[in-house]
């Protein structure tokens, strides 16, 4: 739909999307600067404040989420060499250490800085982010091999997912399963993106597509999704039922519960499904407004379904990529509906955003603040889970959605 703006909202999205354009060209120097690796190939994540490498341990997830998210510009803004480059870099690194032939072509966790394998974990999130990677770059370049890497991916954690062929890895799952087993949500959100991704540069299995997105849409809503509690929960029985007797069974991550809202709403708009559309944007508004902290501002990590005490350490903690995901889900409801409800969360996380997680003096942003909005480490601007992925990701979408949304491309 067309939003009828007010000059006063055109405004203010055109200043803060001015500011957005600045932070993502800020942030994608700061990378290809500081993190990419000349000598060995792919990127370091572990950086400081002012890029300066402090561990030469390599994040397998972040290899593949590098390059995506370079390709991913090229596909946005248009081809750069420096883009392409890094993308390349982090492909071939993921092919030539990353790959545990020996179990079934599942990949690594971390590596060392010339790949030598470091750790494996039961997660298939490496091999996510290996295939969009793989994809969105084949998408830019058409170069079939990394379509080719992207299926072979794809129908490995379809398989995975759904319990179709034993983990090759032999790890099995974290709980004895005899006693407790069950289905997370990640499973199913992450898929879903993938899923999109890859029928965007791979037209020619969208009928595969089509049915493996209805079966993730299907799992989050009758069974994650419970209103009746007024959350999303991140587990649930292999039934799909919550158990709420302990803590594990009661997590709530707003984060992710928001991430998967703009997920759902992108599938919701490919079908023409209308009704999908409003249960995505209820789990975002049970997410945020449950999530909030309504004395330090900023989105809590996690939070209990029961209110009961939630049992992580970090829980209080405020991490960048959450409020990353408010952003690009914040701004794609307020495209789709025109309900000033979105457009005031947007600009109250951006501005969150702007005062305690961007670094105007070296660039890009903190990723973990103390609850009272205080970085717990000040001195760092990447780890194994921080690189150049959700700011990146969140500053481009949401640039690009307000430019939609004001309808003014200056």
């Amino acid at each position: 739909m067309t939003v009828d703006l007010m000059p006063e909202r055109t405004a203010q999205l055109t200043e803060w999307r001015d500011w957005i354009r600045d932070q993502l060209n800020t942030c994608t120097a700061f990378w290809l600067e500081h993190g990419m690796d000349p000598v060995n190939g792919g990127v370091y994540t572990c950086l400081d404040r002012q890029g300066n490498v402090y561990s030469t341990d390599k994040s397998v997830w972040m290899q593949g989420r590098c390059a995506w998210t370079f390709s991913y510009l090229c596909h946005v803004y248009g081809t750069r060499p420096e883009w392409l480059e890094a993308a390349k870099s982090c492909l071939d690194f993921l092919e030539d250490h990353c790959v545990n032939h020996e179990a079934g072509d599942r990949l690594y966790f971390t590596v060392t800085a010339e790949g030598a394998p470091l750790r494996q974990r039961r997660y298939n999130f490496s091999e996510g982010f290996y295939c969009i990677g793989n994809a969105e770059y084949y998408g830019v370049t058409g170069e079939a091999v990394h379509l080719e890497r992207a299926r072979r991916a794809y129908q490995l954690i379809y398989d995975l997912n759904n319990g179709l062929i034993e983990d090759p890895t032999g790890m099995g799952p974290k709980t004895i399963a005899e006693t407790r087993s069950g289905r997370a949500l990640g499973d199913a959100m992450i898929f879903l993106n993938i899923i999109g991704i890859m029928r965007r540069v791979d037209p020619a299995h969208t009928a595969e597509y089509d049915q493996h997105a209805r079966e993730c849409t299907q799992r989050i809503v009758g069974e994650h999704y419970r209103p009746e509690l007024g959350c999303t929960l991140e587990s649930v029985n292999l039934e799909g039922q919550p158990e709420l007797w302990y803590t594990a069974g009661r997590v709530v991550n707003p984060g992710h519960d928001i991430e998967c809202s703009w997920f759902m709403m992108d599938e919701a708009n490919y079908r023409g499904d209308a009704e999908l559309h409003e249960t995505a944007e209820q789990i975002f508004r049970l997410a945020i407004e449950a999530g909030w902290d309504k004395e330090f501002g900023g989105l809590l990590y996690f939070i209990d379904a029961k209110g009961l005490p939630p049992e992580a350490y970090e829980h209080d903690m405020k991490l960048w990529w959450p409020h990353n995901e408010t952003m690009i889900a914040a701004a794609k409801a307020y495209r789709d509906t025109g309900d000033e409800y979105y457009a005031d969360w947007l600009v109250r996380t951006l501005e969150y955003c702007r005062e305690h997680f961007a670094d105007p003096e070296y660039g890009e942003w903190y990723g973990y603040l103390r609850r009272d909005g205080l970085p717990t480490m000040p001195s760092t601007k990447g780890s194994t889970f921080k690189g150049p992925f959700h700011v990146p990701r969140a500053l481009c979408m949401t640039e690009q959605l307000l430019t939609e949304i004001i309808g003014d491309e200056r």
